[in-house]
């Protein structure tokens, strides 16, 4: 083995993962890195549990401001004034919000590379002013970042055709299911092949409301399973629940935050409907192509970039509510679209590489710096 290195993983809510996309990368990739032998140190935002180290990651619990705006960045900047304070060979910055706080990481000799995410100033959530600071906080991160991380091709092409700048292409991982739990589902009151999908924030730009629309407007006898909520957006989670409240087919669950009955719903899906559009490779996308789930997206390119040919697509109310008829018509066709989702997982996305990746990345940039 080479030389150990002590890695600083930044920016995120911390693990164990219990939100989105950056937490499960923090937590699949830095327990590897322990694997591989290299001290991993882990920035998580203060919470009910204060565990000081989780699959041989180390845990610091640090606060934040409680406000969509602040929040990252008030604790990323606490993050960053405990990391000066400790050997630390490379940071791994997610998420380019933080981008104001790297010449303090980088005056400490610090080699750093930020995880720039998808493109969050498309986000609806951010007015005038929050659109502007991301549009900014990104210039940033290619001025002050030794390296710019992209987890999708089209993110890679944004910044190289936007800033000028090549970046390192390093997607997500997807865990793989073989079989679908269904003794799980069934004591949850949900029949194995027998209804649609979705997992998301309530986002406009993951348009849940668009699929819960399309989906009201079908013929579907199967029924509609939403899971998720959102903290900063009751006006878009109200007009959700008016429409789901107007067809008795639709179930909002909630968050469900057990991950044994979360696998089964999405390896039992006989759809996965899947609405976001402005991130680049999505983990719960990627969860459900692992699950074998036939996978329904809205038609971007991130979307079609990820599921290659295993997908089908909609741009609208009415392409859903065709879909999830003809999934439900033809059961058949859907399960081999499920089964090649999983194969294209099992071979194109997996955590094994993708740590290996990150990896080679902190050795390089070591040895750059």
């Amino acid at each position: 083995m080479e030389g150990r290195l002590r890695i600083a993983m930044i920016g995120t809510r911390g693990v164990p993962a219990r939100y989105g996309g950056f937490e499960t990368a923090v937590e699949e990739i830095g327990a590897r890195l322990v694997e591989a032998g290299h001290e991993v140190r882990v920035y998580c935002r203060s919470g009910g549990e204060r565990m000081r180290e989780y699959r041989g990651m180390r845990l610091v619990h640090l606060p934040a401001v409680r406000h969509k705006v602040l929040e990252t960045l008030s604790h990323t900047a606490l993050s960053v004034g405990h990391l000066l304070g400790r050997r630390t060979d490379v940071a791994l910055v997610f998420n380019a919000a933080n981008s104001p706080l790297l010449p303090l990481v980088r005056a400490a000799r610090i080699p750093v590379a930020t995880h720039v995410d998808g493109l969050e100033w498309k986000r609806a959530k951010w007015n005038g002013t929050g659109r502007r600071y991301y549009l900014v906080a990104e210039r940033l991160a290619v001025r002050w970042s030794d390296e710019i991380i992209a987890d999708a091709r089209g993110i890679q092409d944004y910044y190289r055709e936007r800033y000028k700048t090549a970046s390192v292409m390093i997607p997500y991982g997807a865990p793989v299911q073989e079989a679908v739990d269904e003794e799980v589902l069934r004591a949850a009151g949900y029949e194995p092949g027998r209804y649609h999908l979705v997992v998301a924030r309530f986002e406009p730009e993951n348009h849940v409301d668009l699929i819960v629309e399309g989906y009201t407007r079908s013929a579907a006898t199967y029924p509609l399973v939403v899971v998720g909520s959102a903290p900063y957006a009751a006006e878009y989670t109200r007009g959700i629940e008016r429409l789901a409240e107007a067809d008795p087919r639709v179930t909002l669950t909630g968050g469900i935050w057990d991950q044994r009955l979360l696998d089964a719903l999405y390896a039992g899906a006989a759809t996965y409907l899947h609405g976001h559009s402005v991130g680049g490779t999505n983990p719960s996308l990627l969860r459900a192509m692992g699950a074998g789930a036939p996978v329904v997206a809205y038609d971007v390119n991130f979307n079609r970039e990820v599921l290659g040919e295993t997908g089908e697509f909609f741009a609208d109310a009415a392409s859903l509510a065709k879909a999830v008829e003809d999934a439900e018509a033809d059961p058949a066709r859907g399960r081999a679209r499920g089964d090649a989702a999983r194969e294209r997982a099992r071979t194109e996305y997996t955590w094994d590489d993708v740590a290996a990746r990150y990896e080679a990345l902190c050795r390089d940039l070591l040895a750059k710096r």
